[in-house]
């Protein structure tokens, strides 16, 4: 049997580690989703706590349909689970992927918890799976999220406009964003110059 595009893996680094997600990741995710109750905030897809389960059965039925590689997020410094990241719309034919559907607890944001994350799926896309480009895609209200792709060294390609219909009916616009493989080494030098040295040095 041919061996996928994307398999799983753990990747780890100074703060944080990103595991292929289980079924058992279910009730750290709850808690993690339960800080800050992001679902609250409309131009987001933070599942709900009470939508924890159901939202990782959907994840993993899309790894095995072969489009996403979802990962939970852990804490190095107390083990804690605090977010979700996926490589999501994969192309293995073309080695192109997207990184999203993403989301961390409201305590780590603003931390080296996402730079690092973003580092770790980076590196092992371009430089692992030889990708010649990854996407971000978000929603055009959603300020922080655009402002972080782009503090990554990703550059807009455009917006799709009344792209998808949000969960209250309303057309959301989405930004896309990449970074090619020619960009990487820059991209990379920056993130890695951004990430916090190891906990305790």
């Amino acid at each position: 049997m041919a061996m996928a595009f994307v398999e799983p893996v753990v990747l780890t680094g100074n703060h944080v580690s990103l595991e292929p997600l289980t079924v058992e990741h279910s009730a750290a995710l709850k808690a993690a989703a339960a800080d800050g109750e992001l679902w609250n905030l409309w131009f987001t897809s933070v599942p709900r706590p009470e939508d924890a389960e159901a939202n990782t059965a959907y994840r993993l039925g899309l790894r095995e349909q072969g489009s996403m590689m979802p990962f939970v997020v852990r804490r190095l410094s107390d083990a804690v689970i605090v977010g979700a990241t996926t490589y999501m719309n994969i192309v293995a034919e073309h080695r192109r992927l997207e990184i999203g559907s993403t989301w961390y607890a409201q305590s780590v944001q603003r931390t080296a918890v996402n730079t690092e994350a973003k580092l770790l799926l980076l590196t092992h896309a371009f430089e692992t799976l030889n990708c010649i480009a990854v996407e971000f895609r978000t929603h055009w209200m959603n300020r922080p999220s655009r402002a972080a792709i782009e503090r990554l060294g990703a550059k807009l390609d455009g917006v799709l406009r009344a792209h998808m219909i949000g969960r209250n009916g309303e057309l959301r616009d989405t930004c896309v964003y990449s970074i090619t493989a020619p960009e990487w080494p820059t991209v990379k030098a920056g993130l890695v110059h951004r990430r916090l040295p190891p906990a305790g040095a």
